[in-house]
């Protein structure tokens, strides 16, 4: 298991620093025990570094629909609107970026599955499409139709942060 640990560490931190922004200690360990729970389930089908990522992605998701993250969130708002009267312009920029982060991460959660998979796949788990295509057991076309059709979606609903950068 340390070994397993060792090799795949920076692909596991990278996956959480994706959706977080930032570390998250007690992610990194609950990859590392639902992947040493689910050894026996692993196949020799695909990339070992493809299977533990896609644990990482799981397990970030399942955080955010949390109830621990909604509350830790409403907490975290709280103190920093209350320690930061008077913020200079890079850390309320780091904190707009990080709302600007979870509203796009949200709009991505309320697409329909089959686009939803081929987003997440494609740019949190950075699979090309022949690769979306054999997990998804689907043809190349239909990944690039769906990734098509997701990113049209997504430009229409997050058209409005465009206008927070001016």
């Amino acid at each position: 298991m340390k070994q397993l640990i060792i090799e795949n560490k920076k692909y596991v931190k990278a996956v959480i620093r994706k959706f977080f922004g930032c570390d998250n200690e007690d992610l990194e360990q609950e990859v590392y025990i639902k992947t040493w729970q689910n050894m026996e389930k692993y196949q020799d089908e695909g990339k070992f570094k493809q299977w533990i990522c896609t644990i990482a992605a799981n397990i970030c998701r399942d955080y955010f629909r949390s109830k621990a993250y909604n509350t830790q969130k409403k907490e975290v708002c709280s103190e920093e609107i209350l320690q930061n009267a008077s913020v200079k312009s890079s850390v309320e920029e780091r904190i707009d970026r990080k709302k600007r982060q979870k509203i796009v991460l949200k709009a991505v959660d309320q697409l329909p599955k089959i686009y939803r998979d081929v987003v997440v796949l494609s740019e949190f788990e950075e699979f090309s499409i022949q690769q979306i295509a054999n997990k998804l057991k689907i043809p190349e076309g239909t990944v690039k139709s769906r990734l098509h059709h997701a990113r049209e979606t997504l430009k229409t609903n997050l058209t409005f942060l465009l206008g927070e950068n001016s």
